[in-house]
């Protein structure tokens, strides 16, 4: 049954796409205005958070002021304008990642809480039990191998894993190995945000529903760099995170074909996810609100809905175009530089360079860097088996957004340069 609210609320008119000028962008972001340590900040940790435009800033700053009210609850004039923005908000989603309908658009804190959504709920549906087997990659984050691990461990269920080449690549040929009549679920990332590699989930997919597996996909680092198409893609499962997409933090969604959401019980139960309660029994309301228990991030989810204009406001093309262009150019000076290695040479990626210099730990580099105002990732990014699969301790991340410059890129060359120079 389809949300009350979708036949209430009416999607705004698509924006015109805007040029894909660099400067306006950068003045879009107030924080990249900053300097850090007397020098102007050079933000490359968008792997792990990307910067907010105004537009994301006014709107969540506009709801506390001007909305501030609990939704679907009341019947007075501030209730109604703040349910109305916030599921004008999931209507907004819906059409990003062309969902069926905005009913299959779960609000969560984001893909983390997501998965562990998903775990919980195919436990209790006895969806995977003894002895039945999950598929996941060694690419994966932690959040999308923890939540499986305790369900193997509740279950008595086998967690399976796919390797990667050394290149970065998901040995497909391992995977069809690997499937079989005891798989009960897959569960991929869709672009690694250790590596950048961009997995071929569509033919995984394929793979998984010709023997009636269903897949879930993890695409927190792909909704912000390419067009994702749930119905294109034929994914059972999509979550992604607010945050890495421009959004507010705490706010998230889990997409999930009406069907396969349906025949899941509720995550948690409390407010707003009920039909009627009685100490004898309670009945639960139809999708979303059966996963959406108590109040939710209201202000996160319109602070998410335009995130998505802003992204929409683009062509998507040119943003993949000017990160290609970012990404290359980073890759052909960093291999330039003696000593430092690439991690991760995928045939497709996305967006994020990580790497090693001989002799010098990552932190040290992060860390000098930093004198300079230059942001990026140092550590292990949530993917120890990754580094275990590198034999590494931990790797240096430069990972790009649309505000990124080429100028960008050179002030990172010449602080590796500058840390090189000091361990001499």
């Amino acid at each position: 049954m389809q949300n009350e609210s979708e036949t209430v609320v009416k999607s705004r008119t698509p924006l015109k796409y805007r040029e894909f000028n660099i400067d306006q962008i950068r003045d879009d972001f107030p924080i990249l205005k900053r300097t850090v340590n007397g020098k102007q900040l050079v933000y490359l940790d968008n792997a792990a958070t990307t910067q907010k435009p105004q537009s994301v800033i006014d709107a969540t700053t506009h709801y506390y002021t001007f909305e501030n009210a609990n939704i679907h609850r009341g019947l007075h004039f501030l209730s109604e304008v703040a349910t109305e923005s916030y599921e004008q908000a999931r209507l907004k989603v819906k059409e990003y990642i062309n969902a069926m309908s905005a009913s299959e658009i779960i609000f969560v804190r984001g893909a983390t809480e997501a998965i562990n959504l998903l775990a919980n709920t195919m436990c209790r549906a006895g969806i995977i039990g003894e002895g039945d087997e999950i598929i996941i990659t060694e690419m994966e984050h932690h959040a999308n191998i923890v939540p499986w691990q305790l369900m193997c461990e509740r279950n008595k269920a086998k967690l399976k894993v796919v390797p990667i080449d050394d290149n970065g690549d998901i040995i497909v040929g391992e995977y069809d190995k690997l499937i079989n009549d005891k798989t009960k679920l897959v569960s991929i990332v869709h672009i690694s945000n250790a590596l950048g590699t961009i997995n071929p989930v569509k033919e995984i997919i394929k793979t998984a529903h010709s023997r009636g597996v269903p897949v879930i996909i993890d695409g927190s680092q792909a909704v912000q760099h390419q067009a994702v198409d749930v119905q294109e893609l034929d994914c059972d499962f999509y979550v992604f995170s607010g945050h890495k997409m421009y959004g507010p933090t705490g706010i998230g969604i889990l997409y999930g074909k009406t069907k396969m959401l349906e025949n899941l019980p509720p995550y948690q139960g409390g407010g707003d996810m009920i039909r009627k309660v009685t100490f004898e029994k309670t009945t639960f309301d139809d999708l979303p609100n059966k996963f959406e228990a108590g109040t939710p991030n209201i202000a996160g989810g319109i602070g998410l809905g335009v995130a998505v204009d802003y992204l929409k406001s683009f062509n998507m093309s040119n943003i993949i175009k000017h990160e290609e262009e970012l990404l290359n150019y980073a890759t052909e000076k960093l291999l330039q530089i003696e000593g430092l290695r690439i991690i991760g040479n995928a045939k497709k990626k996305s967006s994020v360079v990580s790497f090693v210099i001989d002799g010098i730990h990552p932190y040290d580099i992060g860390t000098i860097i930093d004198t300079d105002g230059i942001a990026i990732r140092t550590g292990h990014h949530c993917t120890q088996p990754i580094m275990q699969r590198y034999n590494l301790p931990a790797t240096a991340r430069a990972s790009f957004a649309l505000y990124n410059t080429l100028e960008e890129v050179d002030k990172l060359v010449v602080g590796i340069k500058k840390v090189i120079s000091m361990f001499k």
